[in-house]
């Protein structure tokens, strides 16, 4: 991307403009009335969200994190598509799809009333992605920065049979101390163990982290919350287009086996995802559009 040519067509005075991120990748950074950002060109991934007032982000970004081509950025809100987890196919597509992988085309920049700023980039089908997935396809991605990160991914199917995804807004989110968290709107409901073999189990009460916790919860359509006393903040997660939530700490172990990610990182963040994983996948029609989205606030008592 043309850092001038992109802040000549996109960039909004006092508010918006375009700028070389880490690895020379183009950032989006935003600053207006109700908060800052950062949203990454490559992989059309929010790196950053602080609403006026917070010393905090609500996001997490690795210090360890690759910035390079093909790798993903271990942080912020990446967008797992068209598949969540292994690739389902077996053409030996990299795990969560492969488009948190590649550069996303800056579509649209918008003033709001209110004062917020949105944000439009997309992504569509080529030669490599028909080696792994044979779909036409267009992808956007919608960001609004105001009070509220608004977040939603649009699937739109261009071809002339069904798609069939898995997804996620696989978010990262910033903790004071994991040890203290909890994760509060999923009592009652089944979830898919994946550090316990894959065994169905049904949660009892809030989520406390004590160990790896890596789980699809199921047939939940509940606003979610993150208490984090440590940071003195809870995290509201609404959810639309989604019936499934995965949330993920990778702990001690599996934190020092990854390059792209600090030993202590664990302590400091979890993700708490929205999904359309597990049972919940979505059969999406030719012609058809499918939106999955969230709503993310900081608040304090």
């Amino acid at each position: 991307m043309d850092i001038a040519q992109a802040n000549d067509e996109f960039g909004i005075d006092g508010a918006l403009q375009i700028c070389a991120g880490n690895g020379g990748f183009a950032v989006i950074r935003i600053h207006n009335e109700h908060a800052r950002a950062d949203i990454c060109s490559y992989a059309g991934q929010v790196l950053s969200y602080q609403p006026e007032g917070e010393k905090d982000d609500l996001l997490f970004v690795s210090e360890q994190a690759h910035f390079k081509p093909g790798k993903a950025i271990k942080g912020g809100i990446p967008v797992c598509w068209p598949w969540f987890g292994p690739d389902p196919h077996g053409r030996g597509g990299p795990d969560h799809g492969f488009v948190r992988a590649r550069q996303w085309k800056l579509l649209q920049t918008e003033m709001m009333v209110d004062g917020s700023c949105r944000v439009r980039l997309g992504i569509k089908d080529n030669e490599a992605s028909h080696a792994l997935w044979a779909h036409p396809f267009a992808l956007q991605i919608e960001v609004k920065v105001g009070a509220t990160l608004d977040v939603a991914l649009i699937s739109q199917n261009h071809g002339d049979a069904p798609m069939i995804l898995t997804q996620a807004l696989h978010s990262y989110f910033k903790i004071g101390d994991i040890r203290q968290a909890q994760v509060l709107g999923l009592s009652g409901y089944d979830y898919i163990d994946k550090v316990g073999e894959s065994a169905q189990r049904s949660q009892s009460g809030p989520i406390n982290f004590d160990g790896p916790v890596n789980r699809i919860y199921l047939e939940t359509t509940e606003e979610l919350v993150i208490d984090d006393p440590s940071l003195g903040r809870r995290i509201q997660i609404e959810r639309e287009g989604s019936r499934s939530a995965v949330v993920w700490n990778p702990w001690i172990e599996q934190s020092r086996s990854m390059r792209d990610f600090g030993d202590q990182d664990y302590l400091q963040m979890v993700c708490v995802e929205t999904t359309n994983a597990a049972t919940d996948a979505v059969e999406l029609p030719p012609g058809n559009t499918y939106r999955l989205a969230s709503r993310y606030a900081i608040r304090r008592d």
